[in-house]
């Protein structure tokens, strides 16, 4: 859901606002029979799976639950080998260094019987998967079937059928768990996609939509005229003009591809990390919007050398393939100053949220594509460019780039300032900022201010109306945040709610009052460790321990399992669960009353460890600060490196589930969760 946020609000002032909400429906299975021969009869599983959703093979290795399958063993019939499955799709694990299997959309799988009796009966079994979809899984589900057999007339009958349950499965799971490093089955939770969740499929294809959103900026627009002109001259037949557009389409994606390649080699995964979670990337990025946007607002102009592009357009001039090169090298030059910002805003954004280095090159790949289409179709049909003319709207879109650009550098500046500890950016500063820069681009869009190079707005058109409404209404939206209002649609780009500096509800409890998160602390001990650094990024109503040994001490004494968030303090989608989920009522009873809630900081990087606690890697290295710790437990014990995810298990060290919790908004979910951990618990 992160990336559709992502989205609507970098897009909000170019297309029509609306809210997603997919709403995925059940694996359908389906059962039937067909007939072999007298003595053979085929059984076949049908699963139809909801878009985007998949099940995962009985071959898969890696951390994921493999699909099972138990039938009621009988002496009326003989299985003929195993179930047997189609051709899975398959994607590398890096954690579990294994390849994960799995299957999408409409999956059969074939169990063939040898029918042993004259008499008609029945093949009963259960078939046991798990529905995931982008890092995120419903609890394991169990289907039933009853397959009704015709007999086999050449048989003997057989007197009595006896049945005995006969479990079919190609993985054995692993239930023990050791203190230090527990095993588990847990679904992997597939942080190659997404931001918090973010599949190659996506990313490439919000760069797709980025890459077709340049052709109305001041700079590329005007490029078309010059672009086909080249094509409409010296060609002699039309098949010829297309093969040498569609070259030219290509030679643009080539070189973003390359560029995407290069910086897919330079980077690696914990580069990847890094970007998410450090102050510096993160203060960098910031930085570059604030340029982009003052260049968007015509302060200056971003451009590349001179001279690059005036060479390029000397060899363009050769025509033929090679002058097709670089009439492309060369819209891609000219237009830099505002292919550059709208290419950063969403290759930064892909990056801040992905720990696959990958996803630099799909992101180019597909903002190349995007930018390369228009080119190539209107050369393809040089006819239609007639209809199509500049004026100042061409200064409007950019000037709402503008906008738009200083309101997500805020929220690198945002992660900068959580992960240093400056103090800088509360999240009343960071709001009024927010509603005061949508108001003034809603009175931009209505016409009450003017930028350079804005002409007369003598009258509104219907889309600057409809942006104006939905500038305004978000700016009003986000004023009771002030006073400290969840903001749930917004959440994860927001300060947490810990930094507000004045919160109505927190007044009422240290005034003395209920508040709805009140939590009765008991006996809960105020000195533990970090506490004095933590305390403040964990949000009001919960009581935390920040170190896994001295929470497992706590809940041995209390006799309480143990929650363990593994989260960040730059963590958006931390920030979203714990303002969606944990705030149920339900939810917020169940951490406060039945767990010992233990918070591991996975970029906490400015509290050096004692000598003592320095941890040594199976690669020699020696982890010295605390959110290095946490990031490798993390990853040696439940093979995931993206936050947040849940972990429930017992003071020593056995885990209570079957597998973690990732990012999940679903409350029903998270509600099973947390009672299959209370129920093992007891037992």
């Amino acid at each position: 859901m992160k990336k559709l946020r992502t989205i609507v609000l970098l897009l909000m002032a170019v297309t029509i606002a609306s809210t997603l909400f997919a709403q995925q429906s059940p694996a359908k299975w389906s059962f039937t029979t067909k007939q072999v021969n007298d003595s053979v009869t085929d059984l076949i599983l049908n699963c139809k799976l909801p878009s985007g959703w998949h099940i995962y093979s009985q071959k898969t290795k890696g951390t994921e639950m493999p699909i099972e399958f138990k039938f009621k063993k009988s002496n009326a019939y003989q299985r003929m080998g195993g179930v047997k499955e189609p051709r899975y799709l398959a994607l590398y694990d890096k954690y579990a260094k294994d390849t994960t299997r799995y299957f999408q959309g409409n999956v059969t799988f074939h169990q063939k019987v040898k029918v042993k009796t004259d008499k008609d009966f029945k093949v009963n079994g259960v078939v046991t998967f798990q529905l995931c979809e982008k890092g995120s899984c419903i609890p394991p589900e169990d289907v039933k079937y009853a397959f009704s057999v015709k007999g086999n007339p050449n048989a003997k009958g057989v007197e009595k059928i006896v049945e005995q349950e006969e479990t079919e499965t190609a993985t054995t799971t692993a239930t023990t768990v050791s203190q230090t490093k527990p095993t588990t089955t847990q679904q992997s939770t597939e942080q190659e996609e997404d931001f918090k969740h973010r599949s190659f499929i996506a990313v490439f294809f919000i760069s797709l939509v980025a890459g077709l959103l340049t052709l109305i900026t001041p700079c590329v627009f005007p490029m078309i005229p010059m672009t086909i002109s080249f094509f409409l001259k010296g060609n002699k037949t039309k098949r010829q003009g297309r093969r040498q557009a569609y070259f030219f389409g290509f030679s643009i994606v080539f070189i973003f591809a390359v560029l995407g390649l290069l910086l897919t080699l330079l980077l690696g995964k914990d580069a990847m990390y890094t970007i998410s979670t450090h102050w510096i990337p993160n203060t960098l990025f910031f930085v570059i919007f604030m340029v982009f946007a003052l260049s968007f607002f015509g302060l200056f102009e971003i451009t590349m050398p001179s001279s690059w592009v005036n060479k390029s357009d000397q060899q363009s001039d050769k025509g033929g393939f090679l002058g097709s090169f670089f009439i492309a090298l060369t819209t891609v030059l000219v237009s830099f100053s505002c292919t550059g910002p709208i290419l950063g805003a969403a290759l930064v954004e892909m990056a801040s949220g992905s720990n696959n280095s990958f996803v630099f090159f799909v992101s180019m790949l597909g903002f190349a594509i995007g930018f390369a289409l228009p080119f190539t179709l209107l050369a393809m049909f040089p006819n239609v460019i007639k209809n199509m003319k500049s004026g100042s709207w061409l200064n409007s879109v950019k000037i709402v780039f503008g906008f738009l650009e200083l309101a997500l550098g805020l929220k690198f500046l945002s992660m900068a300032d959580l992960s240093a500890n400056w103090g800088l950016l509360s999240r009343t500063t960071y709001l009024c900022l927010w509603i005061v820069i949508f108001l003034m681009l809603g009175f931009y869009l209505i016409g009450k201010l003017k930028f350079k190079g804005d002409s007369e707005l003598k009258e509104i058109s219907v889309i600057r109306l409809f942006l104006s409404i939905v500038s305004f209404s978000f700016a009003i939206y986000m004023i009771p945040g002030l006073w400290g209002a969840p903001l749930k649609t917004i959440s994860g780009y927001l300060p947490p709610i810990t930094t507000q500096e004045y919160n109505i509800e927190k007044i009422i409890v240290e005034n003395g009052g209920t508040g709805t998160n009140t939590a009765t602390i008991g006996d809960f001990p105020a000195q533990r460790k970090y506490a004095d650094k933590l305390d403040s990024h964990v949000p009001l109503g919960f009581h935390a321990f920040f170190d896994l040994d001295e929470a497992k001490a706590y809940a041995k004494k209390v006799n309480k399992p143990l929650f363990i968030d593994f989260t960040g303090k730059s963590c958006a989608n931390c920030r979203e669960m714990e303002t969606s989920v944990w705030t149920d009522v339900q939810v917020k009873k169940m951490l406060q009353n039945d767990y010992v809630m233990v918070c591991l900081f996975a970029d906490e990087n400015t509290i050096n460890l004692d000598e003592k606690d320095w941890v040594k890697t199976s690669d020699g290295n020696i982890i010295k600060t605390l959110g290095r710790k946490n990031l490798n437990y993390q990853i040696s014990a439940f093979h995931a490196n993206a936050q947040p995810l849940y972990v429930l298990m017992d003071s020593n060290g056995n885990l209570l589930t079957k597998k973690p919790q990732p990012y999940d908004k679903n409350i029903s979910n998270f509600v099973s969760f947390l009672q299959e951990g209370l129920t093992n618990f007891k037992k």
